[in-house]
């Protein structure tokens, strides 16, 4: 693949068959379900706070980013958060997730955000060669 076949672009409710694919490839902890997913997309395309974007390699989706912006009290302003990433497995250390998340930056600083954040035990070493640096301990506590 070269960079003139990879394309970032704001995700379309068309591509909903294949970021559900690769939504299911994701999940860790929840098993993503159609029927939720589908509710779900719709709102996130609309919500001006949200950006998903998709990768498309070849006219096919390879890989997804949903972030969010949101104001804070402590950052004084906004401040971005990746709720997710994924590339297909077959397609990744081909430059996706880097330009996945290039974009979700450039979104991110022209709406003022103070930084990007996101929580994740994968890839340390990819989110290290672009400048992320280990900041805090996640808790978590599952609710359903």
């Amino acid at each position: 693949m070269t960079s003139d076949d990879l394309h970032i672009r704001r995700a379309e409710k068309t591509d909903a068959d294949e970021l559900f694919a690769l939504a299911r490839e994701f999940g860790l902890t929840f098993r993503p379900e159609r029927k939720a997913f589908d509710a779900a997309l719709p709102q996130l395309l609309r919500d001006d706070d949200v950006m998903l974007i998709a990768a498309v390699v070849g006219g096919r989706v390879q890989g997804y980013l949903l972030g969010f912006v949101h104001l804070t009290l402590f950052a004084n302003g906004p401040v971005a958060w990746v709720e997710e990433a994924m590339v297909q497995s077959g397609s990744r250390r081909q430059g996706i997730g880097r330009a996945l998340l290039v974009e979700f930056e450039a979104w991110a600083r022209a709406r003022e955000a103070g930084y990007v954040a996101m929580a994740t035990r994968r890839a340390p070493e990819f989110y290290h060669a672009l400048g992320y640096e280990a900041s805090a301990t996640m808790f978590r506590k599952v609710l359903r």
